[in-house]
C-alpha cells in the first residue's frame, strides 16, 4: 500500500497544477478606500484664538492644501474650521493629521511647532489641568503657574527643550506636545512643580532623566 502512495505523489510532483496568475491590482486611492465617500473634520475656534488664526491662515491654509491634498475653509457663521478630503488625497489619514495640526493651533501652539503634526507620525497633544494634579485655590494656584513658567518662562523653555517638546499654559490647562514618551517627562516634571517642588530640584531630575534617555539612543 506504501509504495502504491509514493507513487501516487511522485505523479503529483511531476503534474503541478497550473494555478492563474497572481492578480496585480493597483493601490487603491484614498478617495476609493471610502468608497467615493467624501470625510469631514470640524474644528472649533475659541474665541481668544479668532485673531491669531486671521493672522496665521496663509501659513496654516498652505500645507494643508498644497502638501496634505486637504480642503480647507473657515466658517465664519459656526467659527469653525472645515477641512475635508479630495479625489486626489493621497492618503485617507491626512485628513486626520490636519485636523490634529489645526486643533494643535487653537490649544495655542505657535504654527510652526503645530506643523510637525503633518511631518511625522509619532507626535501627540496631551493636555491636563492643575487641579487634576493637587486642588489648588486662590494665591496658592497663582503660584503654581507662576513656578510652572519660572521668572520670564525660564523654567517652561528649560523644560521644552531638554524634553524636545513644546508646552503651552493657558491659565489653569497646559498642554504638551511631543512624542509619547518625552510627554511623560515633561508631565512628571511640571507635576512636581505643581506639588510644589522647588525648580532646582526639577532641573537636577530632568538632567538624570535625558541623560538616561541620550543613551538608550
Amino acid at each position: 500500500m506504501e509504495p502504491q502512495a509514493s507513487r501516487l505523489m511522485e505523479v503529483e510532483a511531476t503534474n503541478p497544477v497550473n494555478l492563474p496568475s497572481k492578480p496585480n491590482f493597483e493601490p487603491l486611492k484614498a478617495h476609493e478606500i471610502s468608497d467615493g465617500r467624501v470625510q469631514f473634520r470640524k474644528v472649533s475656534v475659541p474665541p481668544h484664538r479668532y485673531t491669531p488664526l486671521k493672522k496665521a491662515w496663509m501659513d496654516i491654509y498652505t500645507p494643508i492644501y498644497e502638501q496634505m491634498k486637504i480642503d480647507i475653509r473657515m466658517n465664519l457663521k459656526g467659527r469653525k474650521v472645515e477641512l475635508k478630503t479630495r479625489a486626489d488625497t493621497p492618503d485617507i489619514s491626512n485628513l486626520q493629521k490636519c485636523a490634529d495640526f489645526v486643533h494643535a493651533f487653537m490649544l495655542g501652539f505657535d504654527v510652526i511647532d503645530a506643523i510637525a503634526l503633518l511631518r511625522m507620525d509619532e507626535l501627540y497633544v496631551e493636555s491636563f489641568e492643575i487641579k487634576d494634579v493637587k486642588t489648588l485655590r486662590g494665591e496658592h494656584l497663582s503660584r503654581a503657574i507662576g513656578r510652572l513658567s519660572g521668572k520670564g518662562g525660564k523654567t517652561k523653555f528649560a523644560i521644552e527643550n531638554s524634553t524636545k517638546t513644546r508646552i503651552v499654559i493657558a491659565d489653569t490647562k497646559i498642554h504638551i506636545l511631543g512624542s509619547f514618551a518625552n510627554i511623560k517627562i515633561a508631565r512628571d516634571s511640571l507635576c512636581s512643580l505643581i506639588l510644589g517642588s522647588p525648580a532646582g530640584k526639577v532641573y537636577s531630575k530632568l538632567r538624570a532623566v535625558t541623560a538616561r534617555l541620550a543613551e538608550r539612543f
